[in-house]
């Protein structure tokens, strides 16, 4: 029972495995919907720890090394992918390799997660999963219109985008933890809020609701303060 959590960090490096052979191969849908698949592990090995009480700093690292593959690495190759628009590489596109700052950002974020004690009620950056899957969204809204295609595949933007998320991942910004805790009903109020709004979001857009809820979550720190935030 001890180890249920760790079985579900393996999956979830298994998920970000497998999306690297299909992003490769050039099935970026595909990639995307395994990180989905590897955030619902993400989710549920931490959900697993707490409720059979089976946190362990093993357990900690290994979520690290996962999340830095799914959330990390993936999406780095998506973005590859967007820019390049065809061979695996294409010559005279080098600039495109600016999409693997995203792994390296990542794990600069997730290293500083391992050491840093005053995160454990909240946290310092965009969190890792959330950038992952702000990415692996981003073929959904594209989707939604051809304008939108256009966009993502405009260096003009992905390339600054890129910068961006890079940057959050590490930025001095203080956003709050969403996992419920008895002893914080306010922090559970916002937690349902935002819950609720997301769910509803997702009904009415799909995967494309994603990066509007990463906006939305970097933003609630005007809503709710960064003194309650920091209190936790």
């Amino acid at each position: 029972m001890k180890q249920i959590p760790n079985l579900l960090t393996c999956l979830n490096l298994l998920s970000g495995c497998i999306a690297v052979v299909f992003v490769m191969a050039g099935e970026v849908q595909t990639g995307c919907y395994l990180v989905f698949l590897a955030a619902l592990f993400d989710f549920f090995d931490g959900f697993a720890a707490r409720a059979l009480n089976a946190w362990s700093p093993i357990g900690k690292e290994l979520d690290s090394l996962a999340d830095v593959v799914s959330f990390g690495l993936v999406p780095g190759l998506i973005v590859y992918r967007i820019l390049q628009r065809g061979d695996f590489p294409v010559a005279g596109q080098e600039w495109a390799f600016a999409a693997f700052l995203i792994p390296v950002f990542s794990a600069l974020r997730l290293a500083r997660f391992n050491v840093d004690e005053s995160q454990k009620t909240s946290f310092r950056g965009l969190p890792t999963p959330a950038c992952g899957l702000f990415i692996a969204a981003l073929p959904a809204v594209a989707d939604l219109s051809p304008a939108l295609d256009a966009l993502f595949r405009n260096p003009v933007f992905m390339l600054p985008l890129t910068l961006v998320l890079s940057y959050l991942l590490i930025a001095p910004l203080s956003l709050p933890s969403l996992k419920f805790s008895r002893d914080d009903r306010k922090g559970n109020r916002f937690r349902y809020i935002f819950l609720g709004m997301g769910l509803l979001l997702i009904l009415l857009l799909n995967f494309a609701a994603i990066p509007v809820i990463i906006v939305l979550y970097l933003l609630s720190p005007v809503f709710i303060g960064k003194k309650n935030i920091d209190r936790g």
